[in-house]
């Protein structure tokens, strides 16, 4: 994304700019484009299709479809030649922000691997747009996505650690960071034993920001980089995409620099459990039986199941704190994504206000959620005879929901806890959203968060 993409409202250079004339499918007749425009429409079978673009000397036409997907403007943004440009029609605030941010979405490039075309064109913005909100949230979309689009080869423990050491730096933040055999030291059992098996040492990335008497919210994400499946390997096709596991750990970074930057009133503390989970001869195995910080004994099912591990004691480290609210993110179940696919994220809460304000917020700011049930009768299938629980369920029903019940014994220390089994990946391109790493459900929850934690 560059800066310059997007410019604030000025009328002189509104004035001067192209108009870019909104089209909905089969609408080319209700707008008040210029004829030359319509006629060029028609000899091109231009007819509102979404993401469609048309232009000549005298304006562009940009097809907004069924008119459901409000970020169709980073299709303008993708596909223009440099020049400024700007909305023919007037737009309402939630409508013009979100254009604004669709813009801005058409110049993402990750570009660390192969030069990339970047996008010249820039938006004079609607007048009513907040463009301070717009490039808040695509600055943290750019940071998800290019934690997550990064290779393990240079994105493993040590390189996490790194990213959340330049956010500190950044945000004047504090940051301290538990390593390798330092782990056991402090009790954090499960951390050190998902990842002790790698070249690269586990640790614990723990950072806090703001004033110390202020309310306590903090965010723990899981930071595998690399997931082989441990013993238990995964296939090649399983493996795939294992890159993107850390994906937790990059929302908890990307959303704590929104709430940094925009000065919220909390004390924050963002946990990152960094861990490669790999093969070796000390690696741990199915059927162990590992302490945890919270004092529980846990049997392992699976050690492809090592996600919920890491942030097991994460989750139980937060809570002696007695945060106000505790979030932890992570791309946790192959489940959560046959339940509700890769473009919905699910979450678990069962506190009733938050929900409701986190369902309106990802309306309005469309960034999709959708609420799961943490369904008690399902703790049974975490049941043990040798150990306090097992960590998995012994069948392959209700996946997403046994991995949130067994967060939830560990994350009782916090006033109100919520859960998000992410994806943290898009298979399918769409303007300004290409393939590849992508970020969800935070700025929903930053909506929430500023409502709740407004900054003075």
């Amino acid at each position: 994304m560059r800066d310059e993409m997007l410019s604030d409202y000025e009328q002189k250079a509104a004035n001067a700019a192209k108009n870019i004339f909104m089209v909905a499918e089969g609408g080319l007749d209700e707008i008040e484009a210029p004829e030359t425009l319509k006629r060029l429409a028609g000899a091109n079978g231009f007819n509102g299709e979404a993401g469609a673009v048309l232009a000549n000397d005298e304006g562009v036409l940009l097809g907004l479809g069924d008119g459901a997907d409000p970020f169709l403007s980073a299709a303008a943004a993708e596909k223009l030649p440099e020049g400024d440009y700007v909305f023919a029609a007037s737009l309402d605030e939630q409508t013009a922000t979100l254009a604004a941010l669709g813009w801005l979405m058409g110049g993402y490039r990750f570009d660390r691997y192969k030069q990339q075309k970047p996008a010249n064109a820039r938006l004079i913005a609607p007048e009513n747009a907040d463009c301070k909100a717009a490039r808040r949230a695509m600055e943290a979309v750019c940071l998800v996505r290019d934690l997550v689009n990064t290779p393990a080869g240079d994105m493993g423990p040590e390189a996490l650690e790194h990213a959340a050491r330049n956010l500190a730096e950044e945000c004047g933040a504090q940051i301290s960071v538990i390593e390798g055999e330092n782990l056991l030291a402090e009790n954090l059992p499960m951390i050190h034993a998902v990842g002790r098996a790698a070249a690269s040492p586990p640790r614990l990335i723990d950072m806090t920001w703001g004033e110390i008497d202020a309310p306590k919210l903090t965010l723990v994400g899981k930071g595998v980089t690399f997931d082989s499946g441990g013993l238990n390997i995964k296939g090649g096709a399983g493996m795939a995409l294992m890159k993107k596991d850390m994906g937790g750990g990059a929302h908890t970074l990307a959303l704590a620099r929104m709430i940094m930057k925009s000065k919220l009133k909390v004390r924050l503390r963002v946990l990152v459990p960094a861990v490669e989970n790999a093969i070796s001869g000390n690696a741990f195995r199915p059927g162990d039986i590992l302490p945890s910080r919270r004092g529980l004994t846990v049997e392992i099912g699976n050690t492809d199941a090592e996600g919920r591990l890491i942030l097991a004691d994460a989750l139980t480290l937060g809570g002696e704190e007695k945060p106000e609210l505790m979030i932890s993110l992570a791309t946790l179940t192959g489940a959560a994504r046959v339940a509700l696919g890769p473009e919905l994220a699910p979450f678990y809460c069962d506190d009733e206000g938050l929900v409701s304000a986190l369902e309106r917020a990802g309306t309005a700011v469309s960034d999709p959620v959708w609420r799961m049930p943490l369904w008690r009768n399902y703790e049974t299938m975490l049941s043990s005879q040798i150990a306090d629980v097992n960590h998995i369920s012994g069948g392959s029903f209700a996946g997403s929901i046994t991995a949130a019940l067994f967060l939830k014994k560990f994350a009782d220390g916090a006033g109100a806890w919520m859960h998000f089994d992410i994806y943290a990946w898009r298979p399918k391109a769409l303007p300004g959203r290409p393939a590849g790493g992508e970020a969800q459900a935070i700025r929903a929850l930053f909506e929430v968060l500023s409502a709740r934690f407004p900054a003075e």
